[in-house]
């Protein structure tokens, strides 16, 4: 993820600029004592803002090998002190009852925050420095996989980010072909569903019939936080293909009736389990609605990104969907150029993705969230699996991850309330008639 503009603001403040470098152990003890200090939070506003500033230009000019010992030193070395947090407990066990108790519970609270919070708080505080700790994060969670000892810091980072990026703050834009060439430019990089192929392809997808809004953070007002791609059409789509053809003529926009949500892509690593494409969702709808009083459907035309992987865990629902081909044949597209097995094989995949809609859990069980995440966002948004589409994304992707496969997820508003409590309570999921009929075991 870019960072330059970041570096330069930082640099600007410390008046340097060097390729990335290896961490000494001089400099491990030289950022201990500056981190101390941050922690510490020696001196006025300005004083700490400048200190954030320089550890952060620090940890931009360090490798990846670098960075990875820079936030192992913030997790180890940087949390409560045991010898406080003890003391404060006998105070406030000893105060209980007591006219001195409240006092002794927030001096207990006071001892029990994190010195790390300290540290992130100041970073956050730095010119740029919400992007800054996003990015951050976004390392630091490739460091996770190898160092389950970040994982402490990681939880503070994400109660953090949560906090600061809590929808209330969030601004809901509308992106057209007239905004800046530099937020367009990042839309095509960050498309993470159906890749935007040209500029042509981007011009075609904020055409008149067509609709794309963005959450914003105003600490981040030129990234994206998450984007929704929206179609308006008087039908439910059941072909991506179809849906994003430059050369289809434009539908009028005023005869529609239907609004289809066909690319939803998260565009900071960073926020990982920080939720908001919920509330984005709404608040397109709210739009949609005020400006075409006509709509009265709401779906998406989604893809099963994770039926491929548990078909290859699970081999034997291949034959119980009474499907021959392999799961090497079904992943690519030379079968579906054969009429005759296209037609023999529409029924049998169609039984196996409801299947997986219906049943698929993740850790393999009977109980849990559903295996596939474009289904647990969808279901547990409050949407209903509407309808299986056969043959609906016939790209490579859609061959290799499932099988040229593709669904609709209907939000409807009468609906949505009591799917989203079922589902959430019960995990219920809700289904229409036709999808349940086809996921009954034979």
């Amino acid at each position: 993820m870019a960072t330059h503009g970041l570096v330069s603001k930082l640099r600007s403040l410390v008046g340097s600029d060097s390729e990335p470098v290896s961490l000494t152990a001089r400099g491990l003890e030289q950022l201990r004592v500056q981190l101390r200090e941050c922690a510490a939070g020696l001196g006025g506003e300005v004083s700490a803002r400048t200190r954030a500033a320089r550890l952060a230009e620090s940890y931009l000019g360090l490798n990846d090998e670098g960075r990875y010992r820079f936030l192992k030193l913030i997790a180890l070395e940087f949390g409560p002190d045991p010898a406080k947090v003890e003391a404060a407990h006998a105070a406030y066990q000893a105060a209980v009852g007591s006219s001195e108790q409240w006092k002794a519970e927030a001096a207990l609270r006071a001892a029990m925050r994190s010195r790390r919070i300290r540290i992130l708080t100041q970073f956050n505080a730095i010119p740029q420095g919400v992007k800054f700790l996003v990015d951050l994060r976004a390392d630091l969670l490739r460091y996770l996989e190898r160092d389950r000892e970040l994982a402490v810091l990681d939880r503070e980072l994400e109660s953090r980010l949560t906090a600061w990026f809590d929808v209330g703050f969030l601004e809901l834009q509308r992106i057209t072909w007239n905004s800046p060439a530099a937020l367009l430019e990042k839309l095509i990089e960050y498309e993470a569903v159906h890749e935007i192929r040209s500029w042509t392809d981007l011009k075609n997808r904020l055409d008149s019939d067509r609709r794309l809004y963005a959450f914003f953070h105003p600490r981040m007002p030129a990234e994206p936080l998450i984007f929704v791609e929206v179609a308006l059409t008087d039908h439910l789509a059941d072909n991506v293909q179809a849906l994003l053809d430059e050369h289809a003529p434009v539908f009028d926009h005023r005869k529609a009736d239907t609004a289809i949500f066909y690319s939803i892509s998260n565009t900071q690593v960073g926020l990982r389990g920080v939720s908001f494409g919920n509330f984005l969702l709404k608040r397109v709808i709210e739009d949609l609605k005020r400006d075409f009083p006509k709509l009265a459907n709401f779906a998406t035309l989604s893809p099963l990104p994770g039926l491929a992987a548990w078909v290859r865990k699970n081999p034997q629902v291949l034959v119980e969907a009474g499907l021959e081909p392999s799961l090497e044949t079904l992943s690519s597209s030379a079968w579906a150029d054969d009429k005759k097995m296209a037609r023999a094989l529409r029924d049998p995949l169609s039984r196996l993705a409801a299947r997986y809609l219906a049943s698929a859990k993740q850790g393999g069980g009977d109980s849990g969230q559903p295996f596939d995440p474009v289904s647990r966002f969808h279901l547990g948004n409050g949407a209903r699996v509407e309808r299986i589409n056969y043959l609906g994304d016939t790209s490579a992707k859609g061959f290799r991850q499932s099988f040229g496969l593709m669904v609709n997820y209907l939000y409807s508003p009468d609906d949505i309330e009591t799917n989203l409590e079922a589902f959430a309570g019960k995990g219920t999921i809700a289904m229409s008639a036709t999808v349940r009929r086809l996921a009954r075991p034979r």
